[in-house]
């Protein structure tokens, strides 16, 4: 049986996911990429399987029942390797907490945390729960962000749910290493990216973000990697041998 590595990518659809899906669909390779909606431009080379599953991670819970049902009827046997990578995330309105009471706010809160820290976590549970006999290298890859160890004045959902994040994997690391076959995890800050994010940013109120400025700075100074760029050093991490000896990491600190 000719086996494949299996990938389960969360927001694939556009900005660094989209292009850590175009780069991993290469011979040898089956993705998974769950996302709100499927992207035409994702097509498989040859020897390479894609399917792209439309759901909205707000309703993690239902992405998470569907991933262990998928995986707990696949023969293992399939597979050289299984990774989940967790890399979808939304910024709510930017403003401090304070101002943001409305119910349209409150929902985009529950919205930011649902995708950016809940849906990580029963994703992560479903697959590892249903891979826990596989005999093969399991990872897990968390994409966090840099303001996930540094506060920023209105972006207290963000950065809750990307510190939530690394704190889980820090837990989930402890667990996974008691392990005989656990697997590795880690949390990933990527570096700054020129996407649809960045865009939001520099686009704020400057009354309501302080630190609006710094991005578009950013951007003026040719520091934003692009998509593409930033996407292959994260999978470039993925792929090293001491991968998740260090569970909270950066790709600057390569």
């Amino acid at each position: 049986m000719t086996q494949t590595h299996l990938t389960i990518l969360t927001g694939g659809s556009r900005g660094m996911g989209l292009a850590m899906a175009q780069q991993l669909l290469q011979a040898g390779h089956t993705l998974i990429s769950i996302a709100r909606t499927a992207h035409p431009a994702l097509v498989a080379s040859p020897g390479a399987q894609l399917e792209q599953w439309p759901l909205d991670l707000a309703q993690g819970a239902e992405a998470a029942a569907r991933l262990h049902a998928w995986l707990t009827a696949q023969d293992p046997h399939r597979y050289a390797s299984a990774t989940l990578i967790n890399n979808a995330g939304v910024i709510p309105r930017i403003a401090p907490l304070s101002q943001c009471s409305s119910d349209q706010d409150l929902a985009g809160l529950a919205q930011a945390l649902r995708v950016g820290l809940e849906a990580p976590m029963q994703l992560t549970a479903a697959f590892l729960g249903a891979t826990e006999g596989w005999d093969m290298p399991r990872k897990v890859l968390n994409i966090s962000s840099g303001l996930g160890r540094r506060a920023m004045a209105s972006q207290a959902a963000y950065c809750a749910a990307k510190a939530g994040m690394d704190h889980f994997t820090r837990c989930l690391a402890l667990d996974e290493a008691a392990k005989p076959r656990g697997a590795k995890v880690c949390s990933l800050a990527p570096g700054v990216i020129d996407t649809g994010m960045q865009t939001q940013l520099r686009g704020a109120d400057p009354a309501a973000f302080p630190d609006v400025q710094n991005f578009i700075q950013l951007q003026s100074t040719g520091t934003l990697a692009s998509p593409e760029a930033a996407a292959a050093r994260v999978l470039a991490w993925l792929a090293r041998a001491d991968f998740g000896d260090t569970p909270v990491a950066d790709v600057r600190d390569a």
